[in-house]
């Protein structure tokens, strides 16, 4: 019977092909997610949510996005955590995804969700002075 995504696909008109990298960026940062909810003992990288990463097209290096509700306080406690954690980190990483070389990880905290926050606030503000030349004019 024919079929004519198989057709497609065998044409090269189908999926388009991501970049190694970007592949193994996903996986690593799929099992980070894990390694931080399920297996890690340490108190203080359970609260750390990876929200990305970044590799280098050799796959020698890759940059772990992360973000960690609270204060700045804690947020530095986490980072030198995850500091001591690379070498448990990469030799997780070498068991599960069983690649050639594993590569360095260097941990960088995501300012995104902090620059949201702070951005919200701005409309907030900018909505509340409208409600008021609204209602004084």
């Amino acid at each position: 019977m024919w079929d004519p995504k198989e057709t497609i696909e065998s044409v090269g008109l189908g999926k388009v092909e991501r970049k190694r990298s970007t592949r193994v960026a996903d996986a690593i940062r799929m099992e980070l997610s894990v390694l931080f909810l399920q297996k890690v003992r340490d108190q203080k990288l359970c609260d750390v949510t990876v929200t990305g990463v970044t590799m280098t097209d050799d796959l020698k290096s890759a940059n772990v996005l992360y973000t960690v509700p609270g204060s700045e306080k804690k947020q530095k406690k986490v980072a030198e955590a995850l500091k001591r954690a690379t070498g448990f980190v990469r030799s997780h990483l070498a068991r599960v995804l069983n690649m050639r070389y594993t590569p360095s990880l260097q941990f960088i905290y995501d300012m995104k969700a902090e620059k949201v926050q702070e951005m919200e606030e701005l409309f907030q503000e900018i909505a509340a002075e409208r409600g008021k030349n609204e209602d004084g004019s």
